[in-house]
């Protein structure tokens, strides 16, 4: 019941940031359903509970995650493994062939996540899927969610185009829309926030409680590779087969096939002028 206050909701299938939307700037008010229920004082803490893991009001629900989850979370080595891939598939919107699931993986609203063939969520990797659309999660065929990392929507959606590679310790975070294209690779810690953006114009609410700016999310072309500890904020997308140099901050639009470093990242060098 770890990080249960760390939460949000989203829209059905998860999409990219359209072109409209890049750069565009849209203020939304920052109380949600999860944390209007949290000020409930009225409400149960079992009630709590299943709205923050389950995402439904049944106990029957409850029930399943709780047996699944509990029971076969933790068991080690190839047994764990089997057992994983036969059951866990029935709590979830759908989940296709041979995917494997490491041990503690933590797991949000399952019935909102959608998982293709030959999936790997490796150990302590989190799912958090909390809305209310029918899909939050998309994870595409091929694709590894390394050890650690953490997959969280907060009002927003995430989508995994098939073969992305996210390494050890990552964090996706979507209060918007958040895209990454087919074959990506994302390095060990990188950050990557679509939205997490509050008004600062009053001084006399907290940050907390100020509109949250949305900036129009994260779009990730195909073929990228993004270097450890990188982070990408709000509103950016980095075109097809770039690649984003350790340690950089992007607040600004990538093009296509550029290499980007820097805090604040600036394109380096254009990889087709190169070859």
């Amino acid at each position: 019941m770890s990080d249960l206050a760390d939460t949000t909701e989203s829209t059905r299938q998860p999409s990219r940031p359209s072109a409209e939307m890049a750069g565009k700037v849209s203020v939304v008010e920052a109380d949600s359903e999860v944390r209007r229920m949290m000020k409930d004082t009225q409400g149960s803490a079992l009630k709590k509970y299943m709205a923050l893991t389950v995402g439904r009001p049944s106990l029957l629900a409850l029930l399943k995650y709780e047996l699944l989850t509990g029971l076969l979370g933790s068991i080690p080595g190839a047994l764990g493994l089997v057992l994983r891939q036969k059951l866990y598939r029935h709590m979830f919107e759908s989940c296709g062939r041979k995917v494997v699931f490491g041990r503690n993986v933590t797991i949000r609203h399952p019935h909102r996540i959608r998982i293709a063939d030959n999936v790997i969520i490796d150990d302590n990797a989190v799912l958090d899927a909390k809305g209310e659309a029918d899909v939050t999660i998309d994870i595409g065929g091929g694709s590894i969610v390394g050890r650690n990392s953490i997959l969280s929507c907060k009002g927003g959606a995430i989508q995994l185009d098939d073969r992305v590679n996210i390494s050890v310790n990552c964090t996706l975070i979507s209060e918007t829309r958040l895209h990454v294209g087919e074959n990506v690779l994302i390095a060990g810690h990188c950050y990557l926030i679509a939205g997490g953006n509050h008004g600062l114009d009053r001084t006399d609410i907290p940050i907390l409680e100020q509109p949250l700016i949305e900036k129009g999310g994260i779009d990730i072309g195909a073929h990228c590779w993004l270097g450890a500890n990188v982070t990408l904020l709000d509103g950016v997308t980095v075109g097809r087969d770039s690649v984003i140099a350790a340690g950089a901050v992007v607040t600004k639009p990538v093009p296509e096939y550029s290499i980007a470093g820097g805090v604040p990242a600036k394109v380096l060098r254009d990889r087709k002028a190169s070859s």
